[in-house]
């Protein structure tokens, strides 16, 4: 089953975020638009290359007003010294969120219970709690944030024009489709 165009699940739990230790919540998600990246596990040789993507573009998410949720099934202990040791991971200026439950790897779909670790998901969450995209796939193939930002812009445009659609390789500010029976066959 799809969780497109599902709400989040009610969840609580532990974030490494700039220097302390916070709450995280489906609640704490609601009003802005998040992208939660689901990784296998800190301290290992993909993962902070993701990490590290993801901090490179941060700003770019936080101008169009969505925040970014890196998770693990680690502690929200591990996350810290994880922070502190890798000068890759070290760049992350959004919460770095323990799974030691498996709750969240769980819901989204993305646990391997063979290995008590996830696959790698990403996920764009309205402000309302409403999952709008979600991308899962092989723990050996690292993503590229460039596509998830292209992925949020369009998700976020299509939000404020809900008569329009955005066409594949569509990137902000690029010609959209305006769907209607006269273009059926003709494109």
């Amino acid at each position: 089953m799809s969780l497109i165009n599902t709400q989040v699940p009610e969840f609580k739990t532990q974030a490494f975020h700039n220097g302390k230790f916070v709450e995280v919540s489906n609640e704490s998600m609601k009003g802005k638009w998040s992208v939660v990246i689901f990784m296998p596990a800190a301290f290992t040789f993909n993962c902070p290359t993701e990490v590290e993507d993801a901090a490179d573009h941060y700003a770019e998410f936080q101008k169009v007003g969505a925040e970014v949720y890196v998770v693990t099934t680690d502690t929200h202990f591990s996350h810290k010294v994880w922070h502190e040791t890798s000068p890759a991971v070290g760049k992350a200026r959004f919460p770095l969120v323990g799974d030691p439950t498996h709750t969240l790897t769980n819901a989204f779909g993305v646990h391997i219970p063979e290995e008590g670790l996830a696959l790698r998901g990403t996920f764009v969450i309205n402000p309302d709690g409403i999952i709008k995209t979600m991308e899962v796939h092989d723990n050996a193939i690292a993503r590229d944030v460039k596509e998830t930002l292209r992925k949020l812009h369009a998700a976020q445009y299509v939000a404020a024009h809900p008569s329009e659609v955005c066409p594949a390789r569509w990137n902000d500010g690029a010609k959209t489709i305006a769907p209607s029976i006269d273009l059926v066959g003709k494109i």
